[in-house]
């Protein structure tokens, strides 16, 4: 079958969608894309954003099957996220309050970067292209 995607949105669970949203627009520098409320204010849907890449943050949800890795006590996956400046961006983070998981590194696959964990315990690894 063939198709003509246009997008792709990485969906992340969280137990607390607003604080995850501040914690990824604080510490890591992502957009605002906004939260949306319920009439009585309840978070339950919230975006950020790297550069023009949306991430959605959805609720925990049994029904769903959705889950955050701070409850499940392991992660799956993660996202990787180019920046100008891998070094200045760790500094930033680290200085912001990030669990960070790793110091920048030249990697062999042609990438320096450095990792670290959300509140949710979301993995992400931020980076920058080696010449």
């Amino acid at each position: 079958m063939q198709s003509n995607f246009t997008e792709v949105f990485p969906v992340l669970a969280c137990s607390d969608i607003a604080g995850e949203h501040d914690f990824l627009v604080r510490v890591f520098g992502l957009a605002s894309g906004g939260l949306e409320r319920t009439p009585n204010g309840e978070v339950v849907h919230g975006e950020v954003r790297a550069g023009e890449r949306r991430i959605w943050l959805h609720l925990t949800s049994e029904t769903n099957s959705l889950s955050t890795p701070a409850k499940l006590g392991y992660a799956v996956g993660g996202i990787v996220v180019y920046v100008d400046d891998v070094d200045a961006h760790f500094k930033a983070a680290r200085d912001a309050g990030a669990n960070i998981t790793h110091e920048p590194a030249n990697q062999p696959y042609g990438q320096r970067e450095y990792g670290a964990r959300d509140p949710e315990g979301h993995y992400w690894w931020f980076a920058t292209p080696l010449a």
